[in-house]
């Protein structure tokens, strides 16, 4: 983005993780960012990380419309418009549960809140950008390596990273009239809280537990900006950015 004057972001799941990693980012880079999730206090930590950073947090179950609506609103109140929505919020479910002992409550709220709450905010995201003058801006979906290739006992994971494949090209494609570049960013073994385990072990589809190579996950937050920060004439569709010896080229 060119303009000195769309340069306004949404990030979710912005208080720890990946989404806090490309929040520091965009702010560092003189993004103003609104920062969404679920807990008010990792939100304000990712927010006190760069102090004279302009951040907006605002408290969002992404799986919930109203809340949803109330984070846009307040974004448009507050910087004047939205430029990026980094669909980032996202839960694993519970690990290492086969799939006919997973419970239908823990698929929902996979589902819910990866693929429910990824579309909730990108329409949300779309309207205003449809709707805004100048219009357009450009949405970046969190996707996984398991919207490619799955680990064991992921169904509801898997399941809805593939799912936020299909809604990127459907976005991307819709979107096309009204400036509205629609990408997706495919992650594996960040360094987060999310991954802690790789260090130590994850089961692999041999059976086997290997401990696998993680990469910074700054690194990740510097490729989403690079994307976020394309004229939007211009568009990485997918990007996948992973550890480079992690096991996925081969895994099965």
């Amino acid at each position: 983005m060119t303009d000195e004057r769309t340069r306004i972001a949404v990030v979710t799941g912005a208080g720890s993780g990946i989404g806090r990693a490309v929040s520091v980012e965009l702010l560092r880079a003189g993004w103003s960012v609104a920062l969404a999730g679920r807990r008010t206090e990792t939100l304000a930590g990712t927010a006190a990380l760069v102090p004279e950073g302009a951040a907006l947090t605002v408290r969002t179950d992404v799986a919930r419309p109203e809340e949803v609506a109330a984070l846009f609103a307040a974004t448009v109140d507050r910087f004047g418009r939205v430029d990026l929505l980094f669909n980032n919020a996202g839960t694993f479910g519970p690990g290492g549960v086969p799939v006919e002992e997973l419970p239908y409550d823990a698929w929902r709220h996979v589902v819910d809140t990866n693929l429910n709450g990824a579309f909730l905010c990108a329409q949300a995201a779309y309207r205003r950008m449809k709707e805004q003058d100048p219009q357009g801006g450009r949405i970046i979906n969190n996707g996984s390596i398991s919207a490619h290739t799955p680990r064991p006992h992921s169904a509801a994971y898997t399941a809805t990273k593939h799912a936020l494949t299909g809604l990127t090209k459907s976005l991307a494609l819709d979107g096309r009239p009204y400036r509205i570049a629609v990408g997706q960013i495919d992650i594996g073994n960040a360094a987060t809280d999310m991954t802690a385990r790789m260090s130590t072990g994850a089961l692999q589809a041999n059976g086997e537990v290997a401990p696998e190579p993680v990469m910074d996950v700054a690194d990740v937050a510097r490729t989403v900006r690079h994307m976020a920060e394309l004229p939007l004439e211009a568009n990485v569709q997918f990007a996948t950015v992973l550890a480079t010896t992690m096991p996925y080229v081969g895994r099965g």
